[in-house]
């Protein structure tokens, strides 16, 4: 599977929990990037980051056979970081999100947003 097959999954598995403003960004154009991209959601309370968190690593276990190499954050579900290598996910609480502002020091990266299409 390629990165932006796996990009997919990650971004539909949070668009199935209701996650909010989902979004990938391109950081492999970027020299100082510690992954190849990015791919952030919020969700507006600690229970749905849980769920987005445990929906995205069970899509990349299932659908890609990607296992997560790290993870941080589900304890306190504020902002969990999942580690996929090539690929760093951030599942934000909404204001943690608004204080972070996490695509805000990525502005050169190259984005890409994800919308539920059941939601047209």
């Amino acid at each position: 599977m390629t990165d932006a097959d796996e990009i997919k999954v990650i971004a539909q598995a949070m668009l199935d929990k209701k996650a909010k403003d989902v979004i990938a960004l391109d950081l492999r154009n970027i020299g100082t990037s510690i992954s190849d991209h990015f791919v952030i959601c919020n969700a507006d309370s600690t229970t749905q980051v849980v769920a987005v968190c445990d929906s995205v690593e069970e899509a990349m276990e299932t659908k890609c056979g990607r296992p997560t190499v790290r993870k941080q954050g589900r304890e306190n579900a504020f902002w969990v970081i999942l580690d996929y290598s090539n690929i760093v996910v951030h599942i934000f609480k909404t204001d943690q999100r608004v204080f972070y502002r996490l695509e805000d020091l990525w502005a050169d990266a190259i984005k890409t947003t994800f919308e539920d299409e059941t939601d047209k």
